[in-house]
């Protein structure tokens, strides 16, 4: 196969030998110590403060998200004895809620009512009395 007759060494002398061009922005020294800032931070992890705020919304979210399904997986981990505990508690509290919102509505209630009430407990009060007599 014959050469391609471009080659020659005598004509390559005088011919201006082809360079790359050098780029004006990677060679400013701002972008060269940009760039250096930006390795050093993606290496120790920190990432850059000007994020777009897309980005940083979705980021937040799918932290939320991830921190939501821990929790639920925490509750699922609980022994029967903490669940049966938590049980016991709520009951408690309704009762005692129960309670108040009773004592609540009989301060509330009218006189005629409370008046009512108070006969009721001694005529029990009385019978009681009887009985035991």
């Amino acid at each position: 196969m014959a050469e391609p007759d471009y080659i020659d060494d005598e004509e390559c002398a005088e011919l201006i030998k082809p360079r790359k061009l050098i780029n004006p922005v990677k060679s400013s020294k701002n972008h060269q110590e940009l760039h250096r800032e930006l390795v050093i931070n993606q290496k120790r992890g920190i990432a850059p403060q000007n994020k777009p705020e897309l980005q940083r919304v979705m980021e937040q979210r799918k932290r939320d998200q991830v921190v939501k399904q821990r929790k639920e997986a925490e509750a699922l981990k609980k022994s029967d004895l903490e669940q049966e505990l938590i049980k016991r508690q709520q009951r408690l509290d309704q009762i005692e809620q129960e309670r108040l919102d009773a004592k609540e509505r009989r301060e509330n209630a009218p006189e005629f009512v409370k008046m009512k009430d108070n006969l009721r407990r001694t005529r029990q009060e009385e019978s009681a009395d009887m009985q035991v007599s």
